[in-house]
Parts: structure tokens; sequence; C-alpha cells
């Protein structure tokens, strides 16, 4: 995506020329994008085109990047006074008579801060959303109070930030960035993003980049120092404001944001798995949060009131709230609960199974529970050209699956040598291969992604308990768990987690659909109902497999056995796995 589409307008204010782009309805409320350093507007192309199908959208070149004037001298002409002031006119441009949602990225998120804290503005900003850049004045106030009174934790995390800023004291040293960035670092630095931070190529970074740099270092000298050693002490900010942070940032640490609460009165906190460079690796997750925030204010802004963060509806809202998760065999038992437990959490939800009509109706039941968008969808786990559709349709449509949960399976019960090898191709195409397929399409876009993910497999005990009576599952089951720890080693590197998940007796509607070999269909549905009627007596919820399917994803757990039966079994193949072969020698009553 690009901004070719995109009307261009020249805003004189303080000596410099701002190049402003504005995409989408200019009758509907603007979201104005700002962007950080090196970028230039470039850096939102994604986020934009997205946001403009709703919101009027505008993007600027800050000063002396892009298509902007530089101001001159350098020294001096960067400070976030005049930073502000160049905002002001372009606001005032672009929308004139209502305020604007504000969204800003590392420096363009720095200095959005200075905008909704000063009282110039005040009445000028809807919102704001920050991302990978704090208040100076803030991060001023952070400082002093780990210097006060220092204890090892408070030492440890000014050290940990220390660290991480080290660029910055290398941008306070004269001629240095300059030469380096119009030399080598400036041909090298779309390389850089590609390997560092999995950023695609694509319009960004732009030719103008060399000359971006060198005169953004100023962004730093003007500023840095001057407010963290004198922060304001007024530093309050007078809009909602949301808060996303990448946990994978490796430039800010996430305890600068301790004690945010302090300074704004109305705050929603949001963190995804994800690296510095979001606004380009994550543009379908960001573009999500910021509509959905702009529209919760708009809202609230019609009826007379700011707008209030929600109080989460689950444990997990903070990690999962946005993210896209996928699940498999989602129409009833396990996959349902646990697309109604993501639901819960805030998750985007994709409904995968066979069955439409169940599908469909666990995505609308999703919507209800919490989840902000969900989608049913009709596939075979089992078809492999199916699954690759429907893996290149969820892509386009919404977006790379953030967890995906290949929870679809069947049951047999019957002796080895009564299944035959018809019987035999059915529970491994969908139990073994739906896994399979699952995890090297969905897993192979999250790899390519470069942002991490996490991958969960529903086992069973009976992956680790041999039984004469289940052959075929158990064997299916024994290769999902060895799949999922094969995986685990393997996608370890690019930050992807898998959990195998190995119920034991719970209680769903598996039994009523489990084939029984070597039966006829007076005794198969006769042993049916006797399986059901045990499972029904025995009453473990399948919502408590779907708790621990979202507890594994956060912890990262590699095998996680469900219920005291799938515990003890585990515990006992470890051991002692003789008492489990003697157990397994034990004919079934029939």
């Amino acid at each position: 995506m690009n901004l070719s589409r995109a009307r261009e307008r020249r805003v004189v204010t303080g000596g410099v020329e701002l190049c402003v782009a504005e995409l989408g309805d200019a009758g509907r409320p603007t979201v104005v994008l700002v962007h950080g350093y090196p970028d230039s507007k470039e850096v939102w192309s994604d986020v934009a085109v997205r946001l403009a199908e709703q919101w009027h959208v505008v993007l600027y070149d800050v000063r002396g990047h892009g298509g902007s004037t530089a101001p001159k001298p350098l020294r001096g002409g960067f400070t976030l006074e005049k930073l502000t002031d160049d905002f002001l006119a372009v606001i005032d441009t672009v929308s004139p008579d209502r305020p604007v949602h504000v969204v800003g990225h590392d420096w363009g998120s720095v200095q959005s801060w200075e905008f909704v804290t000063v009282g110039r503005t005040e009445g000028r900003i809807a919102s704001f959303t920050s991302m990978s850049g704090p208040s100076l004045d803030h991060f001023g106030h952070w400082i002093k109070r780990r210097m006060t009174r220092p204890t090892p934790r408070k030492v440890g995390e000014l050290l940990g930030q220390g660290a991480k800023s080290w660029y910055v004291y290398m941008l306070h040293t004269p001629v240095l960035p300059e030469l380096a960035w119009r030399g080598p670092l400036g041909k090298r630095w779309p390389r850089i993003l590609e390997r560092l931070e999995k950023v695609p190529a694509g319009d960004y970074p732009t030719a103008s980049l060399p000359n971006d740099a060198a005169h953004g270092a100023w962004l730093y000298r003007d500023n840095v120092r001057a407010r963290l050693s004198r922060p304001r002490a007024d530093a309050y900010a007078h809009a909602p404001v949301q808060l996303i942070t990448p946990t994978g940032d490796s430039f800010l640490s996430e305890r600068l944001y301790d004690g945010l609460e302090d300074w704004v009165p109305t705050l929603v906190r949001r963190s995804i798995p994800a690296k510095h460079w979001v606004p380009r690796t994550r543009p379908d997750q960001l573009a999500f949060w910021i509509d959905e925030f702009v529209t919760a204010n708009e809202s609230a802004g019609r009826d007379g009131a700011p707008v209030a963060q929600a109080e989460a509806k689950s444990p997990y809202a903070q990690r999962f709230g946005g993210q896209l998760v996928l699940v498999t065999g989602a129409a009833s038992g396990i996959g349902r609960a646990t697309a109604f437990a993501f639901a819960e959490a805030g998750a985007r939800i994709v409904a995968v199974d066979r069955d439409a009509e169940g599908a469909a109706r666990t995505a609308e039941m999703a919507r209800l529970i919490g989840a902000p968008a969900a989608w049913g969808e009709a596939v075979d786990v089992s078809d492999e050209a199916a699954m690759e559709k429907l893996a290149a349709r969820v892509a386009a449509e919404h977006g790379i699956v953030d967890v995906l949960v290949n929870n679809a399976g069947i049951g047999l019960s019957g002796s080895f040598l009564e299944t035959t090898s018809e019987e035999w191709k059915k529970v491994l195409d969908v139990n073994l291969w739906g896994v399979i397929h699952g995890c090297r399409i969905f897993g192979k876009q999250m790899a390519d992604r470069g942002q991490g993910g996490h991958i969960v497999n529903t086992a069973s005990a009976a992956a680790f308990q041999p039984s004469r009576a289940l052959p075929a599952y158990s064997t299916s089951k024994a290769a999902v768990l060895m799949l999922s720890e094969c995986l685990r080693a393997e996608l370890a590197e690019k930050s992807i987690g898998v959990s195998a998940i190995c119920p034991g007796i719970v209680n769903t509607n598996i039994t009523t659909t489990a084939r029984f070999a070597g039966t006829d269909a007076a005794e198969e549905e006769r042993l049916r109902k006797r399986t059901s009627r045990l499972y029904e007596r025995r009453n473990y919820p399948p919502e408590k497999v779907a708790d621990a399917i979202l507890r594994a994803v956060v912890r990262n757990q590699a095998v996680v056995p469900v219920t005291p039966e799938a515990r003890g079994a585990r515990l006992l193949s470890r051991l002692s796995p003789g008492a489990l072969r003697a157990v397994a020698r034990l004919k079934p009553p029939l």
C-alpha cells in the first residue's frame, strides 16, 4: 500500500513549509498520524490506507523530513514548542472547526505527548494514541523517582533503559550522525530494518532517508537533555490516551510507562508482541485499535462525556485485546469454548469448522461476548487446498493470525486388528494432517511476518497413555504431541511459541460423533450412548480447557495436561511407564 492517491497540500509555518497528505472523506472526523525518527510520513502508509475507509486521515512530514523544508539554522529549529506550532498550523488547515485524533509513533509520539499536555492545544485534540515514544516530561520524572532513595529494582530499571537508549547518546555527538546517515548507514538502513525488525520492503523508507535522519538528530539535541533535567510539573493529558506497547521493543522498556495513570486521567493500555516499527510490521492491528479508540471517543464526545476504559471482562484482556485468533473445530466443545474465552479477552475471532452453521453461531456469540469482530468459516481442515485458500483470505481481509488453535478432531475406538485402513486414514487426516496443514500454512505466515505468534495444538492425554481400545486415536494424538515439540524447537528462533494441550475426559460432543471400529450400527450406537453418559457423569467442562489454552499462550508452556487424570497419566509416563502399560492391557468393559 502507498500514498499515491493522497491529496497533498503545503502549510507554511514558522519559516518552514510542511508537506501534508490527506486520505478519505474530509467531512469525517480527522485522524492525524505523526511519524518518528528517522522516518517520513510514508511509515504510516499501510495504516493510513486502512483508516481512510472510515476517517479523514492526515499525515505530514515533520520539518526537515520528507517533502517538508528544514529550518535555518538547524540548531534550535526542532524544539517541542516549534513542533507544536507546526501541529497547530496543520490541524487549523485540515480541521479548523473540530478537534482531531492524534496518533504518534517513536518521536512522533514524543512530540504528540507535548501536544496533548500543553494548554494551547486544549480543546483541539479529541484523543491521542501513543506507541514507542514517551513524554520527555514523564520520562524525566520517572528518572528522578528512581534516583530518589534508589533500590536494586529501581537501579536495574534505570540501567536497563539506559542500555536501550544507546542511540540517544550517539545522536548527541557532533557531525558523526550526519556523516553516518549520509554515508554507509543510510544505504544499509532498509536492509537493517528487514533483517532486524522484519519490515517488509515497499515504499518505505523513501529516498529522503539520509537527509531526514541527519536533520532529525536535532530533535534529540534540542530537547532531550533540557526536558529530562527540567521536566514540566504540569504535563497532564487533557484528552483520553491509548497506549500501545510493543513488548519486543529494542529501544524502550515497558517499565518506562509505570505510573502513567498519574499523568493521564483516562488511559487505555494495549500490548502487542512485536518490535519497534509496528506501523510497518503490524498495520492491521494498529488500524483496528486506532479505529476502535477513535470511534469510542467520537461516540462519547457526542454524549458529552469523555471515553472511559471499559472494565476488562477477562484477566487476559490486555494480552489478547484486538489480536486475531483462529480456532478450528470451533462449532462446539473445546473449540467453541476457546473461541469464547479469546472473545471475552477482546480478541478478533475466526471460527473454523466443517459445520458452517455451527461456525457462524460461534462467531455470532463471540461478538456478543466481547469480540470486536468475529467471522465463521466453513472449511475441512484435512483439505490442504481449502486451508491454503482460507489462510490467504484471512491474511488479505483481516491480517496475519496472532494465535492459531488447531483443535479440530474426531474420535475412533476399537482394537487395532478391527480398525480398517479407511478408518485409520479418516482419523489421521483430521487429527494429524489437519494440524500439519494449520501449522505449516499459518505458521509460515507468522514466520514471514517476523513478529512472533503462538500455535496451540489440541492433543490428548491419550498421547502419553497407551490403550488397547484407542490405537488410532492415541497414535494421532501422540503424533500431534511430538509434532508440537519439534515445531517448538524450530520456531523458537522466530519468537513463535508452540503449545500442546492434552485434555483427559472432557464433557464435549466428540462422543456423539465418535466411531467404534468392528461393530455394526446398532452396537456402535449403544457404545456411543454409553461413552456419552460416562463423559457426562465426569462433567469436566470445556471452559476449563479453554482457560488452560489462554494460560498456555501467555506463559508459553510446552505441554499442558488438563484434568486430574491427564496430569496423573503424564506423571506416570515419566516416573513409571510400566504402570501405564499394565493399565493399557486391561480390556474395557462393554
